[in-house]
């Protein structure tokens, strides 16, 4: 991961995180990203867990965070992953500041 996408995933909005979500189950389950409800949940979807570990992954190089494959079973949507997700790069961007 490169210096700007660090910096670009740091300021980045739930809302561009649930479209990134969105383009990696689509990408995975092979849909368009437009059939991507962020509200349902993603067992719905009938991810496996190797696609589960796959999306945590590439969210580990976008983003910069270790995501576990669990935190689709605590945060059940797009939504609620995606809120968690920003939260996280907020707190981290806050903590680098203050060191």
């Amino acid at each position: 991961m490169t210096t700007s996408q660090h910096s670009s995933a740091q300021t980045m909005t739930a809302d561009e995180i649930q479209d990134w979500l969105a383009d990696q189950i689509a990408e995975q389950l092979g849909i368009d990203a437009d059939e991507i409800d962020i509200k349902v949940p993603f067992d719905s979807y009938g991810l496996d867990s190797v696609q589960a570990m796959s999306i945590a992954n590439l969210g580990k190089q976008r983003f910069g965070l270790q995501i576990s494959p669990l935190l689709m079973w605590n945060y059940p949507n797009i939504d609620s992953l995606s809120q968690y997700i920003a939260d996280e790069l907020e707190t981290s961007e806050l903590e680098t500041f203050e060191i």
